[in-house]
């Protein structure tokens, strides 16, 4: 559980509920928590949806060539999973978590209601888009998107790898995501237009 990150001086840390730490997990959560957890269980989050609305200047791209990353936005709902942090280590996962997804100020850090399949609602670690920030993108169409994610590559990868690994372990979860499938299906074209353009 290491980053070479920092958060952003500004960052607002909540206050984490007593016990147990909750933490959602939409994107590369998904597939390289990369902190211990006591379990992990389906679950759904109101009020926000998946999108790949930020641009990525540090993980998946550079300020000269953004890539594209994953965001909570406002609205509709997200299904992805929540892990459970032991109480004793669960400040250590926060902090790791602040420098991993804050090191800008495009992610918020709030304490939002998760539902677990099935289960009542738990208090969990979320972090979700602002919609002010400079690197937020908004809805793009598929194939303006893909000419983003095609070549762009940062310090944790490509910003292709980042859209495939997340379908892959959607899919592995029973989730679809048809917007992030169109993305995907767009990569191709733009790799031959840019065969065609001699880049």
């Amino acid at each position: 559980m290491q980053t070479t990150l920092t958060p952003h001086p500004d960052t607002e840390r909540p206050s984490l509920p007593p016990g147990p730490l909750w933490v959602f997990a939409y994107g590369s959560l998904l597939w390289r928590p990369e902190f211990e957890y006591q379990q992990r269980l389906p679950a759904r989050l109101f009020g926000y949806h998946r999108s790949l609305c930020v641009w990525s200047h540090v993980h998946r791209g550079t300020p000269q060539q953004p890539g594209m990353v994953l965001g909570l936005d406002r609205g509709g709902s997200c299904c992805g999973c929540l892990y459970q942090v032991d109480a004793d280590h669960k400040h250590a996962v926060a902090e790791y978590l602040y420098a991993r997804e804050m090191p800008t100020r495009i992610y918020r850090a709030r304490i939002h209601p998760v539902y677990p399949a099935g289960q009542p609602a738990v208090a969990a670690l979320t972090f979700v888009v602002d919609r002010r920030d400079r690197q937020y993108v908004g809805a793009l169409s598929p194939d303006e998107a893909a000419h983003h994610v095609a070549a762009a590559r940062g310090m944790s990868g490509s910003s292709r790898d980042y859209l495939l690994h997340t379908l892959e372990h959607l899919q592995h979860l029973g989730l679809r995501d048809r917007h992030l499938e169109a993305i995907a299906a767009a990569l191709p074209r733009c790799d031959l237009r840019q065969r065609d353009s001699g880049q």
